[in-house]
């Protein structure tokens, strides 16, 4: 398959599948006599594990960890659950985090009036320290 197809067949754009090459993330795959890169079925596999990594929010050092230890038949699995226990409690406290951000925005929407009046307690809030 050629990068195009990859790309479509694994959901992860031809440019991001560049990028994990450039960063070891991916092996590099062969290539024709032309240059162009050349994939197995195992490359899709492999990029639709990444994408879901990716969309679950684990972080490329973190997906390197994830395919190293899929790549080891020998891999004790509670490698792989503190793994995910260390991110979901990274997880929690970004949760905690954007919540406070919220409710901050929130209280400082409230106090405002939203009319042509100059004063706002939005910027004020945001001036504060």
């Amino acid at each position: 398959m050629n990068i195009g197809e990859v790309a479509h067949s694994s959901g992860v754009s031809a440019k991001m599948i560049r990028h994990y090459e450039s960063i070891g993330l991916i092996r590099e795959t062969s290539r024709t006599l032309a240059g162009y890169r050349q994939y197995q079925s195992r490359d899709v596999h492999l990029l639709r594990f990444v994408r879901r990594a990716r969309d679950l929010g684990f972080s490329l050092e973190q997906i390197r960890k994830l395919l190293s230890l899929w790549d080891d038949p020998k891999r004790a699995s509670a490698d792989v659950k503190r793994l995910a226990q260390t991110h979901i409690a990274e997880l929690d406290a970004r949760i905690v985090a954007l919540t406070d951000m919220r409710d901050t925005l929130v209280a400082l929407s409230k106090g405002c009036h939203g009319d042509h009046r100059p004063d706002c307690p939005i910027l004020h809030g945001l001036a504060e320290s």
